[in-house]
């Protein structure tokens, strides 16, 4: 294998962080670009002292100029409480970012991967989503910083195709779980296995037969790995999941029965927008990538719920106020916002 210089994005994140570790494995050289809004240090504290492993504070709104082969831009807040805390920062790190990006790699001549959303399909009327579908999505909603946000860098992306022939490569990921997500940043996964920890009510939204599809990270990064190897012909949007279907009913039974916990369901209302239905299309993946996901979900949730067990008993033994138990993003970003 030829060792490339490979810029990671938002790389101190959740999924970043386990793209860095999968890289540095195939002998990679790693530069891990963050600005700690929701990454953490500790996320990839046990990298630093690899020789090919680098770590940079930088925000993507800002230009980078660097020397690199290969990038993943995965550099935006993810999650619901966490891009809504500072809608136009999100808006910005992924419009801005993008134009960052795509303008470094325009001139080192990189290969440069988005990691879009299955957000950009909206509350889809179409069931299961495949990549031809053009979304239903509310402009103006409290989510819209995100999936819009994300559909304009879908539209940078291929329009630096277009116009200057990039090597773009372009992954819808959809719900994705496992060890390092934020113990307490509104996804559903994360909400349900902390709060069955805690012996606390279990918050479902609606009635909980909306459905979703839980990918575990591990799948989801060697799916981005195989995306970026593929040839210049190959751009996407390729969906990146599980087919795998559940109700969040479902989900919340599973993780009290994992986790042996008395918590009761507790039911509030949906929030504006929120998707009833949630499950990728994935034969373009299987085709042109070869590649679908092998955890099963009980597999993933039992890695996931030991992850967050040692997690919130080193907290517990630290005290309270932490930003993993506010939920608050870790505000030590510098301000762009207009």
């Amino acid at each position: 294998m030829i060792t490339k210089r490979v810029l990671v994005t938002g790389g101190a994140g959740f999924i970043g962080s386990h793209l860095c570790e999968t890289l540095l494995a195939q002998g990679h050289e790693v530069l891990c670009v963050d600005n700690f809004y929701t990454g953490t240090r500790s996320n990839v504290g046990h990298l630093l002292a690899t020789p090919n492993f680098e770590l940079m504070r930088h925000d993507v709104c800002l230009p980078l100029y660097v020397e690199v082969d290969e990038i993943y831009n995965l550099a935006c807040p993810a999650s619901p409480v966490h891009y809504q805390f500072d809608p136009v920062q999100t808006t910005k790190t992924s419009v801005i970012g993008a134009i960052n990006m795509l303008g470094l790699a325009k001139r080192v001549k990189a290969k440069i991967l988005q990691t879009s959303t299955s957000e950009v399909y909206g509350d889809p009327a179409v069931h299961p989503q495949e990549e031809t579908y053009w979304g239903n999505v509310n402009p103006i909603g409290p989510r819209s910083c995100y999936d819009e946000g994300k559909r304009c860098a879908e539209t940078l992306f291929f329009d630096y195709r277009r116009q200057h022939d990039l090597g773009i490569k372009v992954a819808r990921i959809f719900n994705t779980y496992g060890p390092r997500m934020h113990p307490n940043d509104g996804r559903v996964v994360s909400n349900f296995i902390v709060q069955a920890l805690q012996g606390q009510d279990i918050t479902l939204y609606g009635d909980g037969n909306q459905t979703r599809s839980f990918c575990y990270v591990d799948d989801l990064v060697s799916g981005l790995v195989r995306l970026m190897e593929t040839g210049h012909d190959v751009t996407g949007p390729i969906n990146l999941g599980n087919p795998g279907e559940f109700t969040i009913r479902q989900l919340a039974e599973t993780v009290i029965d994992m986790t042996g916990s008395s918590s009761r369901m507790v039911f509030k209302a949906l929030p504006q927008d929120d998707p009833k239905q949630r499950k990728p299309n994935l034969d373009r993946a299987m085709e042109v990538l070869g590649w679908q996901p092998t955890t099963r979900l009980r597999e993933g949730l039992d890695l996931t719920i030991r992850y967050f067990d040692r997690i919130l008993s080193s907290e517990s033994r630290k005290g309270s106020g932490s930003p993993a138990e506010t939920g608050r993003p870790n505000d030590t970003r510098q301000s762009f916002v207009a």
